[in-house]
């Protein structure tokens, strides 16, 4: 669950960039301003909802009179044509925050269906499903949260709460030895490092230091078998680089336990979501 706290702010922010200056001049024109209605977002294809709290403040922060009734909750699968919520209250707030809301529940609801749709096709594995930073600026939390409404796990959040030594980071270090010993003895006991490595030779080099988990970056299905083999269940192995649907299955059976994929929150498809206006009360 997501604390209002953490989203509010990118909620109203939202709103403002599409109420802009002079608030919503179609409907202010078209819709008398004490007409109440009701209304229906719908999922208009099946999928796993995701964003439903974050929807509701945008019709809420326009007019806190309204009333948002959820008719299932956040990692619930829906079929098509599904009412997922009902809107009762000022017509003219409805509408003015309707994209916003629905722009929110769309994409989210999109990473969550196809997080979902990757963990079930790689059912009876034991490997995770994970998110990178490949983030939408400012929408890192709420698409972080997606995900594990889809079911998938959650990476670090940022470059604060994990080391992950990268081929970069290896460039300017000289080693792998000697980027280990330098976070070492700065982190915490408590801060897991991390090391990418895209060779099996690399792979022997990072083992032979004192790390938690290591990324095996684009290496086919056969050579993540031979890296589980080495690691031997010493560290957490993780893939990483060019995964798709078609491609998450062998990689899942090569023994991994975690496969982590950028375009999850970065590219997911949107799920369709629309708002009906069902009644109107004079």
């Amino acid at each position: 669950m997501l604390e209002r706290v953490a989203f509010e702010a990118i909620v109203r922010n939202a709103l403002l960039e599409d109420v802009g200056r002079g608030g919503d001049i179609t409907s202010d024109a078209i819709v008398p301003a004490t007409i109440q209605t009701t209304a229906r977002i719908v999922a208009r294809r099946g999928g796993v909802v995701a964003g439903l709290e974050v929807a509701s403040l945008a019709f809420l922060l326009l007019d806190e009179s309204i009333e948002v009734t959820v008719e299932c909750c956040d990692g619930n699968r829906v079929e098509g044509d599904t009412c997922i919520a009902q809107i009762a209250g000022n017509a003219r707030a409805i509408l003015a925050a309707e994209r916003t809301a629905l722009n929110f529940l769309a994409h989210l609801s999109g990473v969550a269906t196809a997080t979902h749709a990757l963990i079930e096709r790689i059912a009876g594995t034991h490997a995770h499903v994970a998110d990178t930073r490949k983030t939408t600026p400012g929408l890192r939390a709420l698409e972080k949260y997606a995900v594990r409404c889809g079911g998938g796990d959650n990476h670090r959040y940022g470059l604060d709460d994990a080391v992950l030594i990268k081929d970069n980071h290896l460039a300017l270090a000289g080693s792998i030895r000697a980027a280990v010993a330098a976070v070492r003895a700065r982190i915490g006991h408590m801060v897991k490092v991390e090391v990418e490595v895209d060779t099996l030779d690399q792979l022997a080099e990072a083992l032979a230091e004192p790390i938690d988990a290591v990324l095996l970056d684009n290496m086919t299905p056969d050579q993540l078998a031979r890296a589980v083999e080495i690691i031997g269940g010493r560290v957490v192995a993780e893939a990483s680089g060019g995964i798709t649907p078609e491609t998450i299955v062998p990689i899942a059976r090569s023994g991994v336990d975690v496969i982590s994929v950028g375009w999850l929150t970065h590219s997911a498809p949107a799920l369709d979501v629309g708002l009906d206006i069902c009644a109107l009360q004079r």
